[in-house]
């Protein structure tokens, strides 16, 4: 058996692939983060995760791919949790950006970016994956994330500049006012949850025009910081995953057309993508 796994910092998608003709399980827990949780941690989530308890000596194969994962201290935390678990499983650990490629580009050349809690973007040769410059998280960069978009739409209702309609229905939704987010924001665990949980609510107002112009500007920021620092970004085609890019796919095709960014994928989750190829990849392998 071989499980495959891509997480983010919210939640992870899993399949559990069986070497017959069974249908494949697919599931998900909360997302496995090293920076977040400790091994202790991780362990309790997949030891109460009903879908894996009857399989777990049959597992064979273990290919986690996680926000988190870039340094080897951090693949380890995760490479230990996996290894409680699945004793006689081989486990490999990689980043998200690498399971970004593998769902969108497949062997071709190109750019994958990551927009969901989090951003990022790595450019993929048709070989090698070259890391980049960026994702510096939530509080130096994650341009065009959730965490993005809902700080812009949370200090605009707390400086008083979003559309008084707005104003309205966000205090009617969360009935939130300075001291409850800045505690929030500075004194708990997850504040790059907390802010990213907001854009529900841009979801829910997407046609007003103040909803319209942060998703622009957003996206527009991203591709001039990300994208952009790539000099030859005409001639790829620019894939994307995740929550952010999935639902507002409107206003970042526009964008993206303004900017002469080819895009191809939009995938709101890569789990069977990436599954697909790291199932054929064991193929041709064996």
């Amino acid at each position: 058996m071989i499980l495959v796994a891509d997480s983010g910092s919210s939640k992870a998608d899993w399949i559990l692939n069986f070497t017959d003709l069974t249908t494949p399980i697919q599931f998900r827990t909360r997302g496995i983060n090293p920076f977040f949780l400790s091994e202790k941690k991780i362990i309790k989530i997949l030891q109460h995760t009903p879908e894996i308890q009857p399989y777990l000596d049959e597992i064979r194969e273990v290919y986690f791919f996680g926000a988190g994962c870039s340094s080897p201290d951090s693949r380890e935390i995760i490479s230990n949790a996996l290894s409680v678990l699945f004793k006689n499983a081989f486990i490999s650990v990689e980043n998200d950006l690498s399971a970004a490629v593998y769902a969108t580009c497949g062997t071709q050349p190109g750019l994958s970016c990551i927009l969901g809690t989090g951003s990022n973007i790595t450019y993929f040769d048709g070989v090698e994956i070259h890391s980049g410059l960026h994702g510096l998280g939530y509080i130096l960069g994650d341009e065009g994330s959730g965490t993005y978009f809902g700080r812009k739409l949370i200090t605009g209702y707390l400086y008083d500049t979003m559309p008084k309609n707005l104003q309205k229905e966000f205090f009617s939704t969360y009935g939130l006012n300075k001291e409850s987010v800045i505690e929030e924001v500075y004194t708990k665990s997850a504040p790059n949850f907390f802010l990213a949980s907001f854009t529900k609510f841009m979801s829910d107002h997407l046609e007003e025009p103040y909803i319209q112009s942060l998703l622009y500007d957003g996206f527009e920021k991203f591709i001039n910081s990300n994208i952009k620092s790539y000099p030859d970004y005409k001639i790829y085609t620019t894939h994307f995953i995740g929550s952010i890019a999935y639902h507002f796919s409107k206003v970042l095709k526009t964008v993206c057309h303004e900017n002469q960014v080819r895009v191809g994928k939009v995938l709101k989750h890569p789990i069977e993508e990436l599954n697909k190829f790291v199932m054929e990849r064991e193929m041709r392998v064996k």
